[in-house]
This record gives structure tokens, sequence and C-alpha cells, in this order.
């Protein structure tokens, strides 16, 4: 078994939340919220222990969104009070509309006060001896991916290249400034690099001035910058899936398009890879994973509450082993079960039941 992150059995980072933080999220504020929220996160961290996890996140449970709760945290964004984002989410048996408010980057990008900070102090000292906090965090593309070219003023950036600069900046600063509290396991949550290999998603970027077929190279360049000086010993990982509200998703598609450049030129230790059904295409892409690189394999879905078969798992396993060493694989589920508060469509029982088979499979398999 790994004894550094990611662990052969380990997870994205949202969970759940449970409905009595659902119920104070309505009817408290202030510190009487963060009361609320600390119970649950103790709770929380106490059960994935429990489940025989090495590592463990708060389940995001002070956020409402995964993305949106940090980026409108960076000086200079803000959000634009009149224009909404509309992104479409499927599943077998319904479209789903999501709109938050669309972003503007209205000044200068810079960080003020490290984002989430107070969040991690708390995971910090929650998490019992031998186990690692881990703080996950949406990369410095889904600043971009959101909102695109026309989300960024002209008259604060007239060269996009400043913009680019600004933001990895910043991002590098945070990197920093929450390497000195303790984090060594920190995570950048990327869908855009997933969205990428459909050419539906291609085909928008495309349509709203975007070089859609070479954007993932950009993005690889500047999330190298964010992570170009960060402190010795912490552990990065990405985690890209295809989108993940309420059970459902937004693309389609295999890692083929994004594959060589992700995994050769991305200096991140670690990718989490969703691989829970046909959407995702098949393990092929991984033969572009160079050594010393790991593969966290998302086989077991947080879409639906069935539990998988652990002999599937160990033969998907298998497969994926054909083209990367074993031992640079690992296993988790292929997304958070609660990427917005608004969780997917299970209950928590299945949630644990899911991440226990995850640990159990994973010491059969590695030992």
């Amino acid at each position: 078994m790994r004894t550094t992150p990611p662990f052969r059995a380990d997870h994205v980072g949202s969970l759940l939340r449970p409905a009595a933080l659902l119920r104070a999220r309505q009817t408290l504020t202030g510190d009487a919220l963060r009361e609320a929220e600390d119970t649950a996160i103790r709770d929380v961290v106490r059960r994935q222990r429990e489940a025989g996890l090495r590592g463990a996140t708060d389940g995001e449970y002070r956020r409402a969104s995964w993305h949106m709760d940090f980026i409108y945290r960076l000086q200079g964004i803000g959000q634009a009070a009149d224009e909404q984002i509309r992104v479409r989410f499927h599943n077998a048996e319904r479209e789903i509309e999501f709109t938050p408010a669309a972003l503007r980057v209205h000044d200068r990008i810079r960080l003020g006060e490290p984002v989430f900070a107070d969040d991690f102090a708390f995971l910090r000292d929650t998490v019992a001896d031998g186990v690692t906090p881990k703080l996950t965090i949406p990369s410095p593309s889904m600043v971009h991916y959101r909102g695109g070219p026309a989300a960024i003023d002209p008259r604060v950036y007239p060269d996009v290249e400043e913009f680019w600069r600004d933001l990895s900046a910043a991002y590098a600063e945070q990197v920093r400034r929450i390497g000195a509290l303790g984090c060594t396991y920190l995570q950048f949550d990327d869908t855009s690099l997933a969205y990428l290999n459909d050419p539906a998603q291609r085909a928008e970027l495309s349509e709203r001035g975007d070089d859609a077929e070479h954007l993932h190279l950009r993005y690889i360049r500047q999330i190298n910058a964010a992570l170009a000086d960060r402190p010795a010993g912490m552990t990065i990982t990405t985690h890209m899936c295809r989108g993940n509200f309420r059970s459902s998703w937004v693309a389609s598609g295999g890692y083929d398009f994004v594959a060589e450049a992700l995994f050769n030129e991305l200096t991140v230790d670690g990718f989490f890879l969703e691989f829970d059904d046909e959407r995702s295409g098949g393990f092929e892409p991984l033969r572009f994973v160079p050594p010393g690189k790991t593969v966290v394999l998302g086989l077991v879905t947080t879409k639906r509450g069935e539990l998988e078969s652990k002999d599937a798992l160990k033969r998907r396993i298998d497969e994926a082993a054909k083209f990367v060493d074993l031992e640079q694989l690992c296993l988790s589920p292929q997304c958070g079960f609660s990427s917005t508060v608004e969780g997917n469509e299970l209950t928590e029982e299945q949630q644990f039941a899911k991440l226990r088979l995850i640990v159990e499979t994973a010491q059969e398999v590695w030992g």
C-alpha cells in the first residue's frame, strides 16, 4: 500500500451534505452556521477514517459549489449581476440546466487572503494521526473556461498574456501560502481538460472565439506556471471529469484528444480520471502515462447508489494495467458525491458503502 498520496484507495473530495447541515444552511448564518459546519465535518472525517481511507477531506461542506466559491474570492473577479452561465447537464431520464451567475474579470487578478485557509486549518486539526488532510480547489483553467474571452475586461487586460500571468501568479501564491499552513496534499479540480475531449464542447468554444484545438496546451502551461515553485513535500493531483450535478453530466468522450500532452507535460503527481461508464472511453490513452506518475482510476460511479461488483472492479483494473504499470494505479470514485450543495441522487449510506468497497478492493489488489 502507498504511504503517500494519492493512496491506493482514495476519493475525489466532495461528500453528500447531511440533512442537519442542509437545514442549518437554510436557517443559520455567521458563527452559528460555522459551528454547525464544524460539527458535520468532525463527523464526516471520522466516517472517512472508519471506512479505511488514509486521506480525508472536509467534504467541501462549507461550499455551495466546488469551484465558484473559490473563484469569486480571487481579487479582480466578481459576479455579473445581470447575466448567468447556462450549462446543460444530462442523464438517462432528463436534462437539467445549471445557471450560476456569470463571472467578470473587472480588475487585475490578485490573491488577497489565501482562499479556504481557515477551512483547511480546521481540517488539519481535526484529522487523526496517520490520516492526510486533502484540500481541493478548482484549477486556474476553470476561471477562463467558465467565462471565456468575453468575461475579461479589455480595459483591464488589453493583452491576454497579462491575464494569464496574473492568474497563474495568484494561484502560485495560493499554493505557497496553503503549503505554509501544512497542506501536503492539494488537488486541482478541472473539468475543462476532460470537456475538451468532446467535439461538441470544442465547437462551442470555437464559436465564442477560443482556439479550441489548442486550448488544452494553454491550460497545461498555466497550471504548470502555478505549480512552478510549489513547496517541497506537497503532492499535487488533478481531477478531471465531464460534469457532475445532481447525478448528471455535460460532456462525453475518451481522454484521447488531450492524453499525450496531458500526461507528459502537466507537472502534477497524479491524475484522478473518470472511467465509470462508456462516456469515458477506454483505457488506451493511459499508454502515454510516463513512469513516476500515478493514475487514480475512477471506476466507482457517484451518479447512482447501486454498489459495483468487486470482481468487476478487479477486472477493469487488470484492463487498465495493460497500458500502465499496476504499481502506478490507484482506485477511487469517478467524481465527487456532491460537487454542489444539492448532491447526487444516492444516500449517505450508499456513499460510504462505495468508499468501503474501494478500500476493500484496493487491499485485495495491492496488499
